[in-house]
């Protein structure tokens, strides 16, 4: 009896010391796989779209005065607007990986000197863009150390470092193609914002512009005051090896109010929807579902 008891407890005590023993990971493997499966099956929010186009919101730290390139804002409003208008909507303050972007239709870049691209996001955004993906550049999101390969992505882009901006004044827009979808119903308005000159353009495909502006006289324009120069456009393109691929541009939004201008607002939902091959108002159109069940929050 003795000996079977003794014999009893070494086994025990040898498959307790076995679990013990176990690597970590071992151990935790069914916690993880049931959390995993409770994020699989979370259940989406009833206002959001399932079947919206995919945007990533690409953004930098705010930079400048108060009311000025607040692109952290940025984020934070315009996650909000486009999945209101049935966007499901992605973002970071850095660049999107591979992965990200494999599930991305349009990348939105409102970051300053967004030029700047490390080898391993430069092959990223390649190679985004030649299984045709749309991309959008706000304002100096075009500024890099390379103007000339950026302009290959986005149809133009201006140099760091060189003095090709005006700084704060009043831009004075000419709508040049009025038949144009994106630009229905907007009119030639005057913004107080910031316009670029001295651009590097691509040249075959060029550009299609859809608005121009007169450089207005501010010291840092110079020579340039007068000039009309596009700071509105298209940009359709294949990359080699790749499929046909659309940038829209909008330089402005140096001043962040500008973004709540109903006409801004409603060109640039436009332009997204447009640099992702979707019908041009997809998204200004958009009707969110109307909740069938009582708000357990109350109201409507």
């Amino acid at each position: 009896m003795r000996s079977e008891a003794s014999r009893f407890f070494s086994l025990l005590l040898g498959a307790t010391l076995c679990l013990y023993f176990l690597p970590s990971s071992a151990q935790s493997r069914p916690a993880q796989s049931r959390t995993a499966a409770s994020e699989q099956s979370a259940p989406r929010p009833w206002d959001q779209n399932p079947n919206g186009m995919h945007i990533y919101l690409q953004v930098g730290l705010k930079t400048h005065q108060p009311g000025q390139h607040d692109y952290p804002q940025f984020l934070a409003d315009w996650s909000k607007i486009l999945t209101a208008h049935g966007a499901i909507v992605d973002g970071s303050l850095h660049p999107p990986s591979a992965a990200e972007l494999e599930k991305t239709d349009v990348l939105v870049i409102y970051k300053g000197d967004a030029g700047y691209l490390s080898d391993s996001t430069k092959r990223a955004l390649e190679a985004f863009v030649k299984r045709g993906g749309g991309l959008v550049s706000l304002h100096d999101a075009l500024c890099g150390p390379d103007p000339a390969y950026f302009a290959t992505l986005v149809g133009g882009a201006k140099k760091h470092g060189d003095v090709n901006y005006t700084l704060g004044a009043d831009i004075p827009y000419t709508i040049v193609d009025k038949s144009n979808p994106i630009m229905a119903g907007m009119s030639d308005i005057t913004i107080f914002d910031e316009a670029f000159f001295d651009m590097t353009w691509a040249k075959d495909p060029a550009i299609h512009v859809l608005a121009t502006a007169v450089i207005p006289g501010t010291p840092s324009a110079g020579a340039h005051k007068g000039e009309v120069v596009p700071q509105i456009w298209t940009y359709e393109h294949t990359l080699a090896g790749g499929r046909p691929a659309r940038a829209f541009v909008w330089m402005q939004g140096h001043t962040y109010a500008n973004f709540a201008n109903p006409q801004i607002q409603t060109m640039v939902l436009r332009g997204i929807a447009w640099a992702g091959k979707r019908p041009v108002n997809e998204l200004v159109n958009y009707k969110p579902p109307v909740r069938k069940v009582p708000s357990p929050y109350g109201g409507p």
